[in-house]
C-alpha cells in the first residue's frame, strides 16, 4: 500500500484538502443532468485546470473527479463499460499536476456512494457492491491515486463494502459519512457510530470523518459529538460545504464567505481534525482562506463548544446538537455569558 498520506500526517499537525468538484465544473460549463465524470475522457484539460486550481490555493489533499465512477451510476449514462478507463484517466490527470507542483500533494481517488440500496432494503447484494467497488478503485490506483477516498456514505453496509473493496486493491482509505440536520445520516448512523466503524474494519482507514450534510456548524457539531470515543490516533476528517445553498437567480448557491471557512478550518482544528477542508460550495478561494488561517492563527488550546461554534459559523439547522454531551453544550446566554455577535454567512 501507498504510504504518501500516512508519511504527510506524520510530518504536519494538520493537512488541508480541496473543495468542490461539481460547483466547478459547473461553472465551466458542465450542464446539469450530465456526469462529471465523463469529462475525464472528453475535457481533460478543464479537469486538469480544476485539479490545479486547489494546488495552486494550497491544498495537500485534492480529490479525482470520480465521485460517480462505479458502474451502477455510469450506467445512468451509458458508459458502464467504460468504468477502469473513466476512473483512471481521473487520477492520471490529477497526477500530471501533482508532478508539476513541485510538493507534495495526495491524488485521492474520489469514491461515491452507488445509489443502489443494498439488500436486504434493496437490489444490491454485498458481493455485488464489492465488485463495483473494486472495478473502480482498481481504475483509480492504475491512474496514480494515493488513497481510496471513500465519501458521502449513508449506510454501514454499503461502507464495509467499499472498506473491502479497497483493501482488495491494495489502496489506504479514507472515509466519510454524510451527516443530515438530525447528526445522521440518511440510514440513521451518527458521528460516533462512523468511530465504531472505522475501528472495527481491517486494515483501519488512515482517517475517517464527515463532508457534505448541511452547513460547517451542523458538521463541526457532528464530530464533537463523536468525542468521546476519539483517540489520539484517529485521524479526523472534516470537509463541510461552505455554508448553506440557496436558489438564486436559478441556481443553487452557498452563502458561506472565505471569512467563515477560515473560522470553520481553525474551529475544526481546534476539535481534533488534522484533514480539514470544502465540499459543496467550496472554491480555491475559500481553500485559500482556510489555509491561511491555519498558518496564522495559533491553536486556542480549547476545544471549542456548541455556543462557540454557532456564534463563528451560525446556527445548527436541526437536531445535531442532541447528540453532544452535557459539557460541550453551553449555558443559555445570560448576565453571566454575554451574547456573542454572529458572524454573517456572507
Amino acid at each position: 500500500m501507498s504510504d504518501k498520506l500516512q508519511t504527510l500526517l506524520a510530518e504536519r499537525p494538520w493537512l488541508v484538502a480541496d473543495g468542490a468538484t461539481g460547483t466547478s465544473l459547473f461553472e465551466m460549463g458542465l450542464p446539469h443532468g450530465d456526469t462529471p465524470d465523463a469529462w475525464n475522457l472528453s475535457e481533460p484539460e478543464k479537469i486538469r485546470r480544476h485539479y490545479r486550481s486547489f494546488i495552486e490555493a494550497g491544498s495537500d489533499i485534492v480529490l479525482t473527479n470520480s465521485f460517480g465512477g462505479t458502474a451502477n451510476r455510469l450506467k445512468l449514462h451509458g458508459l458502464q463499460d467504460q468504468v477502469h478507463e473513466i476512473n483512471r484517466a481521473a487520477a492520471a490527470l490529477l497526477a500530471v499536476e501533482i508532478e508539476a507542483a513541485g510538493r507534495p500533494v495526495i491524488c485521492a481517488g474520489s469514491v461515491g456512494p452507488t445509489g443502489d440500496l443494498f439488500e436486504p432494503i434493496g437490489p444490491l447484494s454485498y458481493d455485488d457492491g464489492v465488485a463495483a467497488f473494486t472495478a473502480q478503485i482498481q481504475g483509480l490506483k492504475d491512474g496514480g491515486a494515493d488513497v481510496a477516498w471513500i465519501e458521502t456514505i449513508s449506510a454501514e453496509v454499503e461502507l464495509r463494502a467499499a472498506l473491502t473493496a479497497a483493501a482488495a486493491v491494495g489502496l489506504p482509505a479514507v472515509c466519510t459519512l454524510s451527516f443530515d440536520t438530525n447528526g445522521r445520516t440518511m440510514m440513521g448512523l451518527t458521528p460516533r457510530d462512523l468511530v465504531r466503524l472505522a475501528d472495527s474494519a481491517n486494515p483501519v482507514p488512515v482517517g475517517f470523518g464527515g463532508n457534505c450534510g448541511t452547513g460547517a456548524s451542523d458538521l463541526l457539531v457532528g464530530l464533537l459529538s463523536a468525542r468521546p470515543d476519539v483517540s489520539p490516533n484517529h485521524v479526523l476528517v472534516a470537509k463541510a460545504n461552505a455554508g448553506i445553498p440557496e436558489y438564486v437567480d436559478g441556481a443553487i448557491r452557498y452563502n458561506g464567505s472565505p471569512e467563515l471557512m477560515a473560522d470553520y478550518a481553525v474551529l475544526a482544528r481546534d476539535i481534533g481534525a488534522r484533514i480539514i477542508g470544502g465540499c459543496c460550495g467550496t472554491t480555491p478561494t475559500h481553500v485559500r482562506a482556510m489555509r491561511t488561517a491555519l498558518e496564522t492563527r495559533p491553536p486556542s488550546g480549547q476545544v471549542p463548544d456548541l455556543a462557540a461554534i454557532e456564534a463563528a459559523l451560525g446556527p445548527v439547522t436541526g437536531k445535531t446538537a442532541d447528540l453532544l454531551d452535557p459539557e460541550h453544550t453551553a449555558p443559555p446566554e445570560g448576565p453571566d455569558r454575554p451574547r456573542r455577535n454572529r458572524r454573517r454567512a456572507a
